[in-house]
């Protein structure tokens, strides 16, 4: 059994807590958070320790899970990991691609296991949607929600769209060959609607979308490849497969549509299915698996690499909006 402490316990705090309790192989020794209110709150509804400190804390683990702001998160994984614990860090994994390429050279050095947040990577629609990639050439996401002050202390890239950028460089086994994008900031000081378009070497091309000022949340992307087309609703966890496929006449399978290609060619049929969907805990099934790789040492799911790539994408996406307002 691992003892595991938690840094922040703010509104995503609190669901890891609440997992972290429903994960037999944890023993959740407490938390800390900088805010008295809070953490009484906390304290007394959870029954778990509250911490004084930080470093309080990061001594008695095993294993810190960091749900702190973005701001804090190179503070408390580079504490964490100097005292040689294993960290679970949020996504977004720091604020600045220094801090990201410090916090590499010191996991490295402490030689223990760090895994970042992008829990889309665990949503059961993205888990069944998975067996059917086969080399995608372009994907379309829209990653939409309504106004919420909790996450504007960065741009909305880094708080929403940084999770379908994990998502396409996962599925997409090619280099980024060019990167354009646009944003405005309508109520923060930052970006609130971002487009971006990624490129990439191999042909394909990503075109991702992202709003914190939605009248309507909405986490879809869709995926089109040679002769099938996947749709994924990370919000609603449902996904639809649309197939196209040679006819045979002695198949019968019902509501399927037919396609006349022409003299001489095949007649194709359309299948439509959509794959069942196994209901989880996404957060917890994050944390079981950075469990487990530390349990059997091997590589976590989404690695400290992993977050930088992501971090790295969304700096030059960020980047591209900053040159496009410069220009104006």
């Amino acid at each position: 059994m691992l003892k595991i402490g938690v840094l922040g316990a703010g509104h995503l705090g609190k669901i890891h807590i609440r997992c972290i309790q429903e994960i037999p192989e944890y023993e959740l020794i407490g938390f800390f958070d900088p805010d008295p209110q809070i953490a009484n709150q906390v304290e007394k509804d959870y029954g778990i320790r509250n911490f004084a400190t930080l470093d309080d804390l990061v001594d008695a683990s095993d294993v810190v899970d960091i749900v702190t702001p973005t701001v804090s998160h190179f503070e408390c994984a580079s504490k964490s990991l100097k005292k040689f614990r294993h960290v679970f860090i949020e996504k977004p994994i720091v604020t600045s691609l220094f801090e990201a390429q410090e916090l590499i050279k010191i996991a490295g050095e402490a030689n223990v296991k760090v895994q970042v947040g992008h829990v889309e990577r665990f949503n059961p629609a993205f888990l069944a949607a998975e067996p059917f990639f086969d080399r995608p050439m372009f994907i379309e996401s829209h990653r939409l929600a309504q106004f919420n002050p909790r996450g504007t202390d960065v741009p909305v890239i880094l708080d929403l769209m940084i999770h379908d950028i994990d998502i396409v460089l996962s599925v997409v086994k090619s280099n980024i060959h060019k990167i354009s994008a646009s944003g405005v900031a309508v109520i923060s000081d930052t970006p609130d609607i971002a487009n971006a378009r990624i490129e990439f070497d191999n042909g394909c091309v990503a075109n991702l979308t992202a709003s914190r000022i939605s009248l309507k949340n909405m986490r879809k992307s869709r995926f089109f490849q040679r002769d099938t087309y996947i749709a994924v609703d990370f919000l609603t966890k449902e996904v639809e497969v649309v197939k196209l496929k040679d006819l045979d006449p002695a198949q019968k399978i019902p509501a399927i549509f037919t396609i006349d290609m022409g003299p001489g060619k095949t007649m194709k049929q359309i299948i439509f299915s959509k794959p069942d969907i196994k209901p989880l805990n996404a957060i917890r099934q994050e944390l079981e698996s950075f469990y487990k790789a530390i349990i059997n040492n091997t590589i976590p799911p989404v690695t400290i690499n992993d977050g930088y790539s992501a971090l790295e994408v969304a700096h030059q996406i960020i980047e591209k909006i900053n040159q496009s307002a410069a220009n104006l």
